[in-house]
């Protein structure tokens, strides 16, 4: 398969972004007003957590096909945390997260050990995930049946 490449572009009005991504979809990233934004949009790094979600929800579906996998819904409850010191510049201090904390609840007819083995792969195959992986953020991940 040839490799795959991904196009966006934006317009920036002091902290806002409205970011124009392939085949006319559009999405606004902003700040809250009490870190000088506008608030008409999510912050970046709930942005990131979002991609993190969809992400893996694409994934864990193509996955529930390939491995005949009973997945009905997926739902994720995601945290970060990190130290802002780092995106304020101090010295030592990573700018991006720390921990990055996974909830999703699998509605399935699948055992358990089968919600285990879907996560184990999708987490494997999602683009955003591994990635986090490789900057080194603990990635705590739990996904129960519901």
């Amino acid at each position: 398969m040839a490799e795959q490449t991904f196009h966006i572009t934006s317009n920036n009005t002091g902290m806002k972004t409205d970011v124009s991504a392939e085949h006319g979809h559009t999405l606004v990233i902003d700040e809250p007003e009490s870190m000088g934004g506008t608030n008409q949009g999510a912050d970046p790094l709930s942005t990131l957590l979002s991609s993190l979600a969809g992400c893996e929800t694409v994934i864990a579906n193509m996955v529930a096909k390939e491995i005949k996998f009973d997945l009905q819904n997926i739902k994720f409850d995601i945290k970060g945390s990190l130290d802002p010191q780092g995106l304020m510049g101090k010295e030592g201090v990573r700018p991006y997260f720390q921990t990055v904390t996974i909830n999703a609840e699998v509605q399935t007819s699948e055992t358990q050990e089968r919600v285990e083995e879907l996560q184990r792969i999708t987490d494997q195959r999602c683009p955003v995930f591994t990635t986090l992986k490789a900057a080194d953020v603990e990635l705590n991940v739990n996904w129960q049946k519901a």
